[in-house]
C-alpha cells in the first residue's frame, strides 16, 4: 500500500510540475514576444487560464495531504481527545459527501459543456471542466490515504516538518 501511495503522490506532483512549467513557459514566451516584436500569442492567455484551473483542482489533493486546507482546530482543542476524534470522523464523512457531490456535479457539468468551445483554441469547455471530477476524485483518494492519520491527530498531524507528506501507517 505504501508503494502505491508513493507512486500516486509522485505522479500527482510531477503532473503539477508539468502543468505549472507549461503555464510559466507559455506566459514568459508571450511576454517576451510582446516586448520584442509587439506581437503576442493570441491563445496564450486562454490556455494559461485553463492550465491554472487544472493546476488548482489537481493540486488540492496534495494540499490536503500537507494539512494546508482551511481547518479550524479551536473546537477540537477545547474538547477532549475522544470528542475531537469524533468531530474529525464527522468532518471526514462530510468531506467525503461533499467530494462525491462535486464529482457527480462535475461530471454533469462536463456533459453539458462539451458542445461549447473556447474562443481562441476552439477546445470544448467540457475538457477544461473535466478538472472538477478528476480533482475531486484525487482529493477522495488522498483523503482515504491519510484518513487514519487525520482522525487520530487532526490537520496538525498532517503537517510534517519535512516536505514529504505522511504515508499511511
Amino acid at each position: 500500500m505504501q508503494k502505491f501511495e508513493r507512486i500516486f503522490v509522485d505522479l500527482n506532483r510531477w503532473l503539477l510540475i508539468a502543468i505549472l512549467s507549461a503555464m510559466a513557459i507559455l506566459v514568459f514566451l508571450n511576454v517576451c514576444l510582446r516586448f520584442l516584436t509587439n506581437q503576442s500569442i493570441t491563445w496564450s492567455d486562454e490556455v494559461a487560464r485553463h492550465l491554472m484551473i487544472w493546476l488548482t483542482f489537481i493540486g488540492a489533493g496534495i494540499t490536503l495531504r500537507h494539512g494546508s486546507l482551511t481547518a479550524i482546530d479551536n473546537v477540537q482543542i477545547a474538547v477532549g481527545d475522544r470528542k475531537a476524534r469524533i468531530l474529525r470522523i464527522i468532518s471526514a464523512i462530510i468531506m467525503f459527501a461533499f467530494f462525491a457531490v462535486m464529482i457527480w456535479a462535475g461530471k454533469t457539468y462536463v456533459g453539458r459543456t462539451m458542445l461549447q468551445t473556447t474562443p481562441s483554441t476552439q477546445i470544448p469547455f467540457g475538457y477544461i471542466y473535466l478538472a472538477i471530477p478528476i480533482g475531486f476524485t484525487l482529493l477522495t483518494i488522498h483523503l482515504l490515504l491519510v484518513l487514519r492519520t487525520y482522525v487520530i491527530g487532526g490537520m496538525s498531524a498532517l503537517q510534517g516538518e519535512d516536505d514529504l507528506p505522511p504515508v499511511a501507517a
